[in-house]
């Protein structure tokens, strides 16, 4: 039995046995790696981008995609969506109104988008850098709250656990902790999918705090700059460009945060430190 459900008739990792390699000693194990699919996303009959992902959540993956990336506005413009399982890949099949179908004409995004790509299919520097909207005030968070939060994300990763291949995108609420992670082999994918999951329960994305198990990069920050996330706290490092859109947007952006480290590289006014008195 797959511990990670997977959609339709795709699992969520293989296994084999394979040569390993520890200094000098030899062995044969059996190991897991995760799985990785074309998908299709597919706008009223015509496909618009094929994404390699891992074969999760892929309802919740059309609906953020297509929020993020301003396709639509608002949870309720996807009037239908299905999962078709093809010979080699899966189709997400979305009716949206027709007025929102009419902007993809031309958007150029009818290509392939590979794993770890995230401006596939942009042909212009306008739709590249696309402009990204004010965030709100949003909440304070707790430092030392922070960072138990990435210990119980990564706790919650079920299929990085088994393959240690896959990126965590994951919701901190402030009176119930992290209730939703979403997993890809693409840190925008599992970005994507924690956005489609959240904006489907009505999350108010103003009120909670977002972290990645990633870069920061520019697309993560534009990304959660779009649906209201206040701050975005990431495992590894910002990108320059992603310091830039943050702090011109409000976006709090935190990066290397491991352990009780962390840098904010903007509007630190998010993050509390509460320091033990030296009396």
């Amino acid at each position: 039995m797959d511990p990670v459900p997977a959609e339709l008739g795709w699992t969520s990792y293989r296994t084999g046995t394979f040569d390993s390699w520890r200094g000098p000693e030899h062995i044969r194990k059996q190991d897991y790696v995760a799985e990785e699919v074309p998908v299709v996303l597919v706008y009223n009959t015509i496909p618009h981008v094929v994404m390699l992902t891992t074969p999760l959540n892929l309802e919740d993956f059309g609906l953020g995609f297509s929020l993020t990336e301003g396709i639509i506005r608002h949870p309720s413009e996807i009037l239908s969506i299905k999962t078709v399982q093809r010979a080699k890949g899966v189709e997400v099949r979305m009716q949206i109104p027709e007025e929102r179908f009419n902007n993809l004409h031309g958007k150029g995004k009818n290509m392939t988008g590979r794993t770890g790509c995230g401006l596939c299919g942009a042909t212009t520097l306008e739709q590249a850098i696309r402009p990204t909207r004010k965030v709100g005030t949003g909440l304070v968070l707790d430092a030392h709250r922070l960072s138990a939060a990435f210990e119980t994300m990564r706790q919650q990763q079920a299929l990085n656990l088994l393959t240690g291949a896959v990126h965590a995108a994951a919701w901190l609420d402030p009176e119930h902790g992290i209730t939703a992670v979403r997993e890809d082999v693409g840190r925008h994918n599992a970005l994507d999918k924690l956005i489609g999951a959240l904006a489907k329960s009505g999350c108010d994305f103003s009120a909670g705090w977002l972290l990645v198990t990633s870069r920061a990069s520019y697309e993560m920050v534009q990304k959660a700059a779009s649906v209201g996330i206040t701050l975005l706290a990431a495992i590894s490092a910002p990108t320059a460009l992603a310091i830039s859109l943050a702090e011109d947007c409000g976006l709090t952006l935190v990066g290397f945060t491991r352990n009780d480290n962390h840098t904010i590289y903007t509007h630190p006014f998010r993050l509390q430190h509460f320091q033990e008195s030296t009396a």
